[in-house]
């Protein structure tokens, strides 16, 4: 007999699981049923569409071919039956039935099945604040949502816009908006830093000046507390610092997973929200499938549960469902959180744990930066890439990777490596640096930056590198009066002299070339601090003056980094 599968949820994960299984079983009764107007489409990329790089909202909802994924195209092409602008209320897993409600009509109708698969995704997070009911308050995670925008932008009736919240969807949309329409944008995130779940302090420092260079202004530590209207439309936002004229606000503080219709009936659901799921994914009862925005995963690093509602993970899970309802075993065993995102000028990726949250997870984590290029340093054009490991102290595993370069492939590239390490085993720093890349001068180095980056790392996690951050480098420079450091600058003296000329016995110019003539000007009764354009250079310098008993920290990222992060004023 025909095995009769329904899914409720028709974005990501459920086309991939209905066409999946519908190929393995091609005499199978497969409905899809989703509330909203559109299916099959990418959400991820909305800010795209409303900056204007897919020009067409349906460039979102087309195939390779070109051909729109509608109700008619999974009729005629895929033979599953999609049913629009319908709600899923409830499930009654005894009758082995979903009641629906048409969104249009409201009429009532129930389906059965012999196998069900929930892809009810998310909800974007709206905080209960005053005024968030007012109109030009919205949030993008759907497609009639990003469509609304965009004509408001075209009209030209948004002249000032106010996202809330320093996320991918929160920062992506900051650019379209800025970028393509000229538009006057402030972010303003609650945490100290922007993408706080996914970058570090000093490279979130970095994403801040990016946005900041489009015109972009980004106000962290900073929390909403009002939305202010006239005749009825958002006029103000009123924070904890200052009050900001807005005629348009975006909510983009996260979402939550719709899980509710599963809990109701019964199916194991995580405290904090989210289905709970085996490596099948399949919920507490085994005819029930659930995956995407959905469900909460198990972290392969820290072994907690996580949830991580992106679009490739939703797909990957929507293969996993299909090949196990048409009897093809398959799993899902868990996720490393890779991610990247595209700002202004520059792109960043990540995979793994952050420091907060390996040190949360219990390791006793490190990290360490470094700066070099995305291709052979003689090659033209070629452009810094700097790269953050996470690891543990006493294992030397690693823990996690973030990336930053104005080259997207080239620091993609570089973490998609370590993510699949990440994903199969427990790798060391010593697996980083003996680490295979293929390699010619247009693509990268002889010694890879992602070797460069293993090889920093180790000798930060075994003392040899005593390495501070920009921001630690910052702190000690801006209170030079007082601590009477001495700041070495071991580049040519093209770069370091002009500083020394601004600020005469505190920074001091001496190339690493003068180092054995010039030694004797490194004072041992005064603290020595040292920097250069990546850290390469003062990292030679530290051990020389080690040698000497000197203990000279040196500044990751040297003044590329400070300049990305928009610091070189600072000197």
């Amino acid at each position: 007999m025909a095995l009769n599968i329904l899914i409720i949820g028709g974005v990501a994960l459920g086309p991939k699981a209905a066409t999946r299984a519908k190929r393995l079983l091609p005499d199978s009764n497969i409905t899809m049923i989703d509330q909203g107007t559109y299916v099959s489409y990418g959400g991820c990329g909305i800010p795209y569409f409303v900056g204007g790089d897919v020009q067409q909202m349906n460039g979102l909802r087309t195939t390779n071919a070109g051909v729109v994924r509608d109700e008619a195209f999974f009729d005629s092409q895929k033979d599953v039956k999609v049913i629009c602008h319908m709600r899923a209320l409830s499930i009654d897993r005894k009758a082995k039935a979903v009641e629906a409600e048409d969104t249009q009509t409201g009429e009532k109708r129930t389906f059965s099945y012999d196998k069900l698969v929930i892809a009810t995704g998310s909800s974007p997070r709206i905080p209960p604040i005053p005024g968030a009911d007012l109109k030009n308050v919205t949030s993008v995670t759907c497609l009639e949502a990003a469509q609304a925008i965009q004509q408001q932008c075209a009209a030209r009736k948004i002249n000032h816009a106010v996202i809330i919240g320093a996320g991918f969807i929160g920062l992506e949309m900051a650019v379209a908006l800025a970028d393509m329409w000229g538009i006057k944008v402030t972010v303003i995130e609650m945490i100290d830093h922007v993408l706080p779940a996914q970058l570090s302090l000093n490279f979130a420092q970095m994403a801040k000046h990016d946005l900041e260079e489009l015109g972009v202004t980004v106000y962290t530590a900073e929390s909403v507390k009002e939305l202010k209207g006239k005749d009825g439309a958002v006029c103000q936002v009123v924070t904890d610092k200052r009050v900001i004229d807005a005629d348009q606000v975006i909510f983009s503080i996260g979402v939550t997973p719709n899980s509710k219709i599963a809990s109701d009936a019964g199916l194991l659901c995580h405290p904090r929200g989210g289905i709970m799921v085996n490596s099948h994914m399949q919920t507490s009862d085994p005819d029930i499938y659930a995956g995407g925005d959905v469900v909460v995963v198990r972290n392969l690093i820290s072994g907690d549960f996580s949830y991580l509602p992106l679009g490739s993970m939703a797909n990957r899970q929507g293969r996993v469902i299909g090949s196990n309802l048409g009897g093809v075993q398959a799993t899902f065993d868990g996720v490393v959180g890779s991610w990247c995102v595209k700002l202004n000028k520059l792109h960043f990726s990540g995979a793994g744990l952050t420091l907060h949250q390996a040190r949360q997870a219990g390791f006793d984590a490190v990290e360490a930066s470094m700066e070099s290029y995305d291709m052979a340093h003689f090659y033209p054009g070629h452009t810094p890439l700097l790269l953050n490991v996470v690891a543990d102290r006493q294992t030397k595993r690693i823990l996690g990777i973030q990336g930053v370069c104005a080259n997207g492939h080239a620091v993609k590239a570089r973490t998609d490596a370590v993510a699949a390490m990440l994903q199969i085993g427990k790798p060391t720093l010593n697996d980083l640096s003996n680490l295979e890349i293929c390699y010619a001068p247009p693509f990268a180095s002889a010694m890879d930056a992602i070797n460069i980056a293993g090889n920093v790392a180790q000798n930060v996690v075994e003392g040899r590198h005593n390495a501070i951050t920009p921001d630690e480098f910052l702190d000690l420079w801006r209170n030079r009066d007082k601590n009477n450091i001495l700041f070495v600058d071991i580049r040519p003296p093209k770069a370091g002299k002009p500083i020394e000329e601004r600020h005469p016995g505190q920074y001091l110019s001496l190339p690493l070339e003068e180092f054995k003539q010039r030694r004797g000007e490194f004072p041992k009764d005064r603290p020595v601090v040292l920097i250069c354009n990546s850290g390469t250079r003062a990292y030679e310098t530290q051990i020389k003056l080690r040698a000497m008993g000197i203990e000279a920290p040196n500044s990751e990222g040297g003044h590329t980094a400070m300049k990305l992060r928009g610091d070189e004023k600072e000197f």
